[in-house]
């Protein structure tokens, strides 16, 4: 639930007809702060809230260039583009050792588990992966730029799914090797 939670306005920002692209990016914004607002008052940490804070920078950036400029010749581009700031964003938590997802696999595992070196490892795999596959998503929108919405939005969504199904087999197969071994599950 929580990745849904931090993904939400990548995703709607995604389905939104490209011809919205100005009030999509709005209503990502606003679901960006939104969500900020929520999680700080649930006494969330900052480091749970890295995708969340980049999300709301760049949605209230993209929104002010698509209202100020609405046929600007980045639009085309802009599916690319946030693909390639969730890559930043992923690998400057890589780079500064505070892997995205950690803060985001905390919020479901018992605190006594949180040094354990096979949880870490664990997230700066996932972050890995969920990096990998915004490069990519990046890559292949930038080629996309011109083809049809159905394309790039199927092309973004395949972006956080083929992350989210490897983080969800990843994460059991751990858990697993953990119990046959008779470790504390990450």
């Amino acid at each position: 639930m929580s990745y849904l939670r931090t993904f939400a306005p990548w995703i709607v920002y995604a389905v939104v007809p490209s011809a919205h692209w100005q009030w999509a990016a709005l209503i990502a914004f606003g679901i960006s702060a939104v969500t900020i607002t929520q999680q700080t008052r649930a006494g969330l940490r900052v480091e749970a809230q890295i995708i969340d804070i980049g999300s709301a920078i760049f949605f209230a950036a993209l929104t002010v260039l698509a209202f100020a400029d609405p046929n600007t010749a980045l639009h085309p581009y802009s599916p690319a583009i946030s693909s390639g700031v969730l890559a930043l964003i992923a690998g400057i938590s890589l780079a500064a050792r505070v892997p995205f997802t950690l803060g985001i696999a905390k919020q479901t595992t018992p605190p006594e588990l949180w040094e354990h070196p096979v949880f870490v490892r664990t997230a700066y795999i996932i972050t890995a992966m969920w990096t990998a596959s915004f490069v990519i998503g990046c890559l292949a929108l930038v080629v996309l730029a011109h083809a049809s919405s159905t394309v790039r939005t199927c092309t973004q969504v395949a972006a956080f799914v083929i992350p989210v199904v490897f983080t969800i087999r990843y994460v059991a197969y751990i858990q697993g090797k953990a119990k046959a071994l008779g470790e504390p599950a990450s």
